[in-house]
């Protein structure tokens, strides 16, 4: 470390006020401060000081992160050697998840830090942490089967569009991962929704695709006829409790593990990283909305109308989206009960849209990105409201 650390005191002239690349400071400390706090201190009083600042903040949602992602790697490879026939051994499956999966990540850092670089060189101001978070949340929301170039276009318009433009991180009022999820679903939709997109085929059977069906447990229930129950749906296709709960089907590449999204979350809530608020309430929501639409559950009803809530829960992205999207610091809001209101507002349109938009059988996605529209004003509503309760000055 300590060659490391006289190899960045002996590099930052360069890149200083007066250096030859003063204009690549920001890019300079984005890696210094890799290995190292940063070198910047403020000179004068008043010092507020904490053991978490923004980086180590970051951090630490990158290591609950972590598990999602070789997580996906095994169920990308195990999903693809399981469609094709192939070994089911660990390390050939693990292997295989490599192959298919770091390509996106590496594409999502790379073109992420490049738009990062750019706008931070032209604002001369520092390259925001907040950005590994992003680029890790971003392609563990994808298929598989995403082009790279696709995923490029993705990030791409998810930072620009939904933060830099607004004036970076702190100032953005959409989620920038699901900013770019959102947008590659609807410009490219034949690539994010269907069966086949799962899935990755190869070998022989790469031929046959069309013969291969490796449906969602979402898309699952969403085609389950009339008179027959969702959970007999499930169950018939192979989906148990204890397989949705485990993740271990086709799906996003790192949203399926309902018991990695809770370890994560309570991990984070531990930490103080995420609010536990924003997560019990869009808990409840999910919960409410589906027992209020069980009571209106008939033979001849949408079969969703009768779906034991707790599915939705464990099914597709709901409890990625929960711990990890949700609770995203600058699009959530700070006061205690916009929180409360806020998560059970996303639970509530994530059931909605689940069953009565088919279009749209995830929801998640969706409910966050529009309540993280409403954000500013539930925060608006309640400090009016507390202001109101104040004893005035006398």
């Amino acid at each position: 470390m300590k060659f490391l650390k006289r190899f960045f005191d002996a590099q930052r002239k360069h890149f200083s006020e007066k250096g030859r690349f003063a204009r690549l400071y920001p890019f300079f400390e984005s890696i210094e401060t890799i290995f190292f706090a940063p070198a910047d201190v403020t000179a004068h009083g008043p010092h507020v000081r904490d053991s978490l600042d923004v980086k180590r903040f970051m951090t630490l949602v990158l290591v609950a992160l972590f598990p999602h992602l070789v997580f996906g790697i095994y169920n990308a490879g195990y999903q693809s050697h399981l469609a094709s026939g192939l070994s089911l051994n660990f390390l050939p499956v693990f292997f295989k998840g490599m192959w298919i999966v770091l390509p996106l990540v590496i594409v999502t850092y790379v073109v992420g830090f490049f738009w990062e670089i750019v706008f931070a060189v032209v604002r001369r101001h520092h390259i925001s942490e907040g950005l590994f978070v992003t680029c890790m949340l971003f392609p563990l929301t994808l298929p598989p089967t995403l082009p790279l170039w696709q995923a490029a276009v993705g990030i791409s318009f998810g930072i620009v569009i939904g933060k830099e433009v607004f004036g970076g991180t702190g100032r953005n009022f959409l989620n920038p991962a699901l900013t770019g999820r959102a947008f590659i679903f609807f410009a490219y939709p034949a690539r994010m929704s269907g069966d086949a997109v799962w899935t990755v085929i190869s070998g022989a059977k790469a031929a046959a695709v069309d013969a291969f069906s490796g449906a969602t447990p979402l898309a699952v229930a969403s085609l389950a006829e009339k008179g027959v129950g969702v959970q007999t749906a499930l169950s018939q296709a192979g989906y148990s409790i204890t397989k949705l709960f485990a993740g271990l089907y086709p799906g996003s590449i790192g949203a399926t593990s309902t018991l990695l999204c809770i370890t994560g979350a309570v991990f984070l809530i531990l930490l103080g990283l995420a609010s536990y608020r924003i997560i019990l309430g869009g808990v409840l929501g999910i919960l409410s909305a589906g027992l209020v639409l069980n009571l209106f559950a008939t033979d001849a009803s949408l079969p969703w109308l009768a779906l034991n809530p707790f599915y939705h829960l464990l099914m597709g992205g709901s409890a990625f989206g929960l711990a990890y999207m949700a609770t995203d610091p600058v699009t959530a809001p700070d006061m205690p009960r916009s929180k409360w209101i806020y998560g059970f507002a996303i639970g509530v349109l994530t059931i909605l849209i689940r069953v009565f938009n088919p279009a749209f059988v995830e929801g998640i996605m969706l409910a966050i990105l529009f309540m993280n529209l409403f954000s500013p004003l539930l925060d608006h509503f309640e400090v009016k409201a507390v202001l109101r309760k104040r004893v005035p000055n006398v």
